[in-house]
């Protein structure tokens, strides 16, 4: 008698992943070029990591546009287009002013995380789309098909309205992995890391 295996439900996040969240994606990025430029040291790694990832968490947590599954094992951080409101108060993490950055990095980290958003940022396009920021799953929930699973529901949300998707890969390897997934580069870095921008346009 065979069982069937069902995956579990895509949920958007709440304040209350934020611990689940960051554990699956320090443990997913700590060999990934991006986060190893920005946070070479391994000593530090998982701290600046997990503020790093913080960060991004806080600012979209209340946009309703972070997907989990499996208890936050997969996750995927979109950006909504510019101009969607927020469902939010005034005082959420990430949203009112916050702690500076000089408080959470020291000078060179400050600066390497400075330095490489601003050249993502230089080479992503002017006209709106939603921005696939990080997918990522934990290494003990890895085959699962999670990732792709966290990826489409964003991209319903892009596809119900009518625009492209966007990311960023550092790994060679996901390119190909992307493009069969319907991603194609659409530009590319060479500094501070090698990186491929990549569009998915409406469906």
């Amino acid at each position: 008698m065979s069982t069937a295996v069902t995956t579990p439900e895509i949920t958007l996040a709440t304040p209350t992943d934020r611990d689940a969240v960051l554990a699956t994606l320090v443990a997913a990025f700590v060999k990934d070029p991006i986060l190893r430029h920005l946070f070479p040291d391994e000593d530090t790694y998982p701290h600046y990591a997990a503020v790093f990832f913080g960060d991004l968490f806080d600012k979209r947590v209340h946009r309703s546009s972070i997907w989990t599954i499996g208890g936050g094992a997969s996750v995927a951080i979109w950006e909504p287009p510019a101009g969607q409101p927020v469902d939010a108060p005034p005082d959420a993490p990430g949203v009112g002013p916050g702690s500076p950055e000089e408080a959470r990095y020291p000078a060179d980290v400050l600066a390497r995380v400075r330095g490489y958003g601003e050249a993502v940022h230089a080479a992503l396009p002017t006209y709106p789309f939603w921005y696939l920021g990080v997918l990522g799953t934990h290494p003990d929930s890895t085959g699962r098909g999670w990732g792709r699973a966290v990826m489409r529901a964003g991209l319903a949300r892009a596809a119900a309205d009518g625009l492209p998707a966007i990311l960023e890969t550092s790994y060679p390897a996901n390119v190909e992995l992307y493009r069969r997934a319907g991603w194609e580069v659409v530009t590319s870095l060479s500094e501070p890391v090698p990186t491929w921008i990549m569009q998915q346009p409406p469906r």
